[in-house]
């Protein structure tokens, strides 16, 4: 596990009605303040990667579809340095993934249908100064290969 990425299981409460579930409370450990709320969404196949955040930490649930979650510890003096963590998370595995800042991460739709990604950031998005760096998708500074592990 990558230092300072925290997982918390979500539970979904199903009645006659339809489903609730609860993402991210004021009462959560890692939760510190409150940027914005966003959703991306990703195609099928397709590979959103690989960015990290100077100043903010993300939050993020794929609260439609099914999304591969890669991240990358690139973090000089962290503990875990150099490690690839993968998480399979959404409709069939709900989940918040507390991502920390400098924290390289992106992820692939991995279902039939397009995937939809809610993010609650800490810092609002600055449209002149976007806190935002980016590498290719299949940057070799990153050991990690976005293709399915068949076996």
């Amino acid at each position: 596990m990558i230092d300072g990425v925290m997982v918390k299981p979500l539970r979904v409460i199903p009645d006659e009605r339809g489903r609730l579930m609860e993402i991210f409370r004021s009462d959560d450990d890692f939760f510190e303040k409150f940027g914005q709320v966003y959703v991306t969404t990703v195609y099928p196949g397709v590979v959103k990667a690989w960015h990290m955040h100077k100043k903010q930490n993300d939050n993020v649930c794929c609260v439609h579809g099914m999304v591969k979650l890669a991240l990358f510890d690139n973090r000089s003096g962290s503990p875990t340095k150099g490690e690839v963590m993968e998480i399979f998370m959404g409709e069939h595995r709900p989940l918040l993934v507390h991502i920390p800042r400098e924290v390289f991460h992106g992820w692939k739709c991995v279902g039939e249908h397009e995937a939809y990604v809610a993010n609650i950031p800490t810092e609002l998005y600055d449209y002149d100064k976007p806190d935002e760096y980016r590498l290719p998708w299949d940057s070799d500074e990153i050991p990690y290969d976005w293709d399915v592990k068949m076996g």
